[in-house]
């Protein structure tokens, strides 16, 4: 997939940063957090571009990857409170405390074309639900919700699987019932995340398919 994104080098003291942004925003797709069940709703065009955003940011150790997504078209259905994306490898060590100032930094960007690698990124994925069967597995994502953003801090893998997660429900959301009437279908999930001490429900993200209206042009593909 090719992405057309937004670069920017902000510096904070010492520091330079590299942010990237998707060009254009991702209008029908909306994330409440989860607390404990969040929500990813959104349309082939949104599904398919976070699958690529995310394998971008897999194989981007040394890069933030911002994703818009609390200003789009407000979603009909869906719970919680609209809040942003960031992803982050761990190692970056960003902290979610010093991410609204940064933000705030995000005047002018340069424009970025990148293209992501379908075929490592399904490697990569499988390779993380092999190793997520043993008992030593540690690979999680992290999670953490500040300044109505999401942060997800992962690794190549974790990362890969998300990518795959997403493209998953881009390529089968569209043939769920009920979807041509508007209505949003769960799909996946994203389930790798870390779990908080004590028990209760686990954390996740449901993943839901929803075409944007005017739902009479939308036709599922096997009709």
């Amino acid at each position: 997939m090719r992405l057309s994104l937004t670069e920017f080098r902000p510096r904070t003291g010492p520091h330079e940063h590299r942010i990237v942004q998707p060009r254009h925003p991702l209008r029908h797709t909306s994330l409440s957090a989860p607390e404990p069940i969040g929500l990813l709703l959104g349309d082939h065009d949104g599904l398919n571009r976070l699958a690529g955003l995310c394998s971008f940011a897999a194989y981007s150790r040394h890069t933030i990857v911002h994703v818009p997504l609390r200003d789009g078209v407000p979603p009909d259905e869906g719970w919680g409170q609209r809040v942003d994306l960031v992803l982050a490898h761990h190692s970056y060590g960003l902290r979610p405390s010093a991410w609204p100032a940064l933000r705030r930094t995000l005047k002018a960007g340069t424009p970025l074309s990148a293209r992501t690698d379908e075929a490592r990124t399904d490697a990569d994925a499988a390779a993380w639900l092999r190793r997520s069967e043993h008992a030593d597995f540690r690979d999680e994502l992290r999670h953490a919700t500040h300044a109505r953003t999401l942060f997800l801090f992962g690794s190549r893998e974790s990362f890969a699987q998300v990518a795959a997660t997403f493209a998953y429900a881009a390529g089968w959301g569209p043939r769920q019932k009920g979807v041509a009437k508007g209505h949003m279908a769960r799909v996946t999930g994203i389930w790798g995340l870390t779990q908080p001490p004590g028990g209760g429900h686990p954390y996740e993200i449901e993943v839901c398919f929803k075409p944007y209206p005017p739902y009479a042009h939308f036709k599922r593909p096997d009709r």
